[in-house]
């Protein structure tokens, strides 16, 4: 069977933890890399609920797109002074580790924003703003532009955004005019609404928008949809999950069945 190295090495030639950014805390975060590996559980995050389900199902290995240690560890305890080190207890206590693929697998082609595009049926898709190079030389960067196979009014896009992404609930500006070219930023990208504006788009698709970032792309005239953090990041790992299958199919790898979107929506009386 292969080792928890062997997985990262395969990950590292997939999505190059080299590419992370700088404030960034990717990679072997938690774990022995020599244990050997039967079961590998997938999520976006790696919260209570994924740990308790990776070890009921004898997972000894979690490959997660948030980091679990993005801070400073101040104890690893049983108690609630430190989440994080609460939940390095917990996985280092039954024998559970931890690989992350944070901003490495944001801007690598195939990663995050390739396969939001996707999702949302873009056509010609290309770098928003680049960012670096991989290790071939290829581009990396943020987000991604795309053109839909049609043009589209606001509420036709939203209702193709819901069923793409199954957002508990969507924020969003209409800029009034039709959208045929749309930007993506899976996660936090509220800051580049100047960027996809600039760049043409007649909406931009991300999450964690700020108030402000909203008036500007009102102003600017171009839509703007917060379909929220989870939504836009978690169709990456389907791709990481079939990645592994690929790469160990010695290995049962499956992807998370309890971890889901935490933010809900009361809309009240002002729902459409």
């Amino acid at each position: 069977m292969p080792t928890i190295k062997a997985i990262y090495d395969f990950l590292n030639t997939k999505a190059p933890f080299s590419l992370q950014e700088d404030w960034d805390n990717s990679g072997f975060l938690v774990g022995d890399p020599n244990t050997e590996v039967t079961k590998v559980l997938t999520a976006l995050d790696i919260t209570d609920e994924v740990i308790a389900e990776a070890a009921a199902w004898g997972a000894e290995l979690i490959v997660s797109h948030h980091p679990v240690i993005f801070r400073p560890v101040r104890q690893a305890t049983t108690g609630e002074a430190d989440l994080t080190g609460r939940k390095v207890w917990n996985m280092a206590r039954q024998g559970i580790s931890a690989i992350c693929c944070h901003t490495d697998l944001d801007v690598i082609e195939g990663g995050v924003n390739t396969v939001l595009a996707q999702k949302l049926g873009l056509e010609e898709i290309e770098q928003l703003e680049q960012t670096g190079t991989d290790r071939e030389g290829r581009p990396c960067g943020i987000g991604r532009i795309g053109s839909l196979p049609q043009p589209m009014e606001t509420q036709a896009f939203l209702r193709l955004v819901r069923s793409a992404l199954a957002p508990n609930g969507i924020r969003y500006t209409d800029s009034g005019r039709p959208i045929r070219r749309v930007a993506v930023g899976g996660g936090a990208c509220g800051d580049m609404v100047m960027t996809a504006w600039k760049a043409g788009c007649d909406a931009f698709v991300t999450s964690d928008v700020k108030y402000n970032q909203f008036l500007d792309a009102k102003e600017l005239g171009m839509t703007l949809v917060d379909a929220g953090h989870f939504p836009t990041e978690n169709p990456v790992i389907p791709v990481v999950a079939q990645w592994l299958r690929g790469a160990f199919p010695q290995v049962r790898v499956r992807i998370s069945q309890r971890h889901r979107e935490v933010i809900s929506y009361d809309l009240g009386e002002n729902s459409r």
